[in-house]
């Protein structure tokens, strides 16, 4: 696989439904999931030309049998999820989590329950 690099927003939705769904999935499958959340009506064009450009980046391997077309991932949710985040930190606060933890409490805050976990977080981590 080459390496990961961030994903279109209409990619990521299909991404979405492709790790919610027990693999291997199909076209149909996803555009029934993808109308039901969405509340918008996908094209199937739109869907099949996503999904080629997905296997094309090395998100998705495919099989075909019979008449179907059958989609697995290649990437996990959490690889990608870690991928973007870092790469948020890189590009917005210089890489420092702890700055983003600043503006994270300087916005709307931090609850008693979140400072919580964030601390267990924290002490979990130095026991590493």
């Amino acid at each position: 696989m080459t390496a990961i690099k961030k994903l279109p927003d209409a990619e990521f939705e299909i991404m979405n439904i492709v790790w919610q769904l027990t693999p291997p999935v199909t076209s149909g499958m996803l555009m029934e999931q993808l109308n039901r959340e969405n509340r918008k009506v996908w094209k199937a064009q739109t869907v099949h030309t996503l999904l080629g450009r997905l296997v094309e980046r090395g998100f998705l391997k495919t099989e075909k049998l019979g008449k179907e077309r059958f989609f697995e991932p290649l990437v996990g949710r959490d690889e990608y999820l870690q991928y973007e985040t870092q790469s948020f930190v890189k590009q917005y606060y210089g890489g420092s989590r702890l700055n983003l933890i600043n503006t994270l409490y300087q916005g709307e805050g931090l609850s008693g329950d979140e400072i919580d976990e964030l601390v267990k977080w924290v002490n979990d981590q130095r026991k590493k």
